[in-house]
């Protein structure tokens, strides 16, 4: 019969006697660390499209991200891409390059992941082919035209910013009668229930009837501004379409067609507020006027941007 052989085991002492182990020390991220090439761990996050940034610092706070299998405590800490990095049970990889898309989104959707009320939202319109993206602000259910999209959600943020003063245009149909002073009162800023607007751009471009085409153009894009700005001079606005987002414009998309812009383009137009980490050096833009919004063919507008005089027919 074969000998088994087991390892020496010391005779167990009595209970009590045995010395309490030391506690385990809890590792911390070094926060203090310099790491010249690294970057916060909110802003990469955002990059990798987990979240917005003020929503990966509301999860650090939570305790749901882990670094190295260090629960994170502070949104300062840096990141180079190297380490495991985890949020609740799902490891992030690192950030892909960055990408932008045109969208043309049509009337009746919800710019939002989820609605509930059940209506559609963009994302359940959007081909299953695209990675995860989040959209560079929102239009509302019924505002039809231009709406990017990225999967970097810094950059998302980036353009979105006020100080960046990205100029959004649209082509408004509104029922009512516009008046030079109304157009000049945009101009200057206008207050609505307490809320300030900056400097509106307003140009008549025809009439038909009782409705109105106008081009305006803005730099905020606060929530419902065009409409809410439009309203407070008596024109109800019946049809809203974005044509032009900074340098990106909506030109021939059809609506509902999603069409990537290039890398190349958007390094020239937009190339200084992307992640330097990510963007290919490329001379910054010039300072040079942006070009007006393309031509549709919802009006024409007039040469010299004045209200055409109202001439009255002659009763029959």
């Amino acid at each position: 019969m074969t000998e088994r052989r087991e390892t020496g085991r010391s005779r167990r002492k009595p209970s009590g006697s045995r010395k309490p182990r030391p506690a385990a020390k809890s590792r911390k991220p070094d926060l203090e660390k310099d790491w010249s090439e690294g970057e916060r761990i909110a802003k990469y996050l955002a990059r990798a499209g987990v979240a917005s940034r003020r929503e990966v610092e509301r999860m650090i706070e939570e305790g749901k991200v882990t670094v190295d299998g260090v629960k994170l405590t502070s949104p300062a800490f840096k990141v180079t891409g190297r380490e495991l990095i985890r949020v609740g049970r799902k490891t992030i990889h690192a950030p892909d390059a960055t990408r932008l898309w045109r969208y043309h989104k049509p009337s009746g959707l919800i710019t939002t992941t989820q609605d509930p009320e059940g209506r559609r939202t963009v994302f359940d319109e959007l081909p299953k082919s695209l990675p995860r993206v989040v959209t560079i602000g929102r239009l509302d259910l019924t505002t039809e035209g231009l709406l990017l999209l990225t999967n970097d959600g810094a950059l998302a943020r980036a353009l979105e910013l006020p100080k960046n003063e990205l100029e959004r245009t649209y082509r408004v149909r509104a029922h009512g009668t516009v008046t030079q002073e109304k157009i000049d009162e945009l101009a200057k800023g206008i207050t609505v229930d307490g809320v300030n607007y900056k400097p509106i751009k307003a140009v008549l471009d025809r009439e038909t009837g009782a409705n109105n085409w106008l081009t305006v153009t803005l730099a905020e894009g606060k929530k419902r501004e065009v409409r809410r700005a439009l309203e407070s001079l008596d024109l109800k606005v019946n049809r809203l379409i974005r044509v032009q987002y900074g340098p990106f414009i909506l030109d021939d998309l059809r609506p509902g067609a999603v069409e990537e812009v290039p890398r190349e383009l958007m390094q020239q137009a937009i190339g200084h507020l992307m992640n330097t980490e990510h963007a290919i050096k490329t001379p910054e833009p010039s300072r040079s006027p942006q070009k007006p919004a393309p031509k549709s063919r919802l009006g024409s507008r007039s040469p010299s941007g004045k209200l055409p005089s109202r001439k009255r027919s002659k009763p029959r």
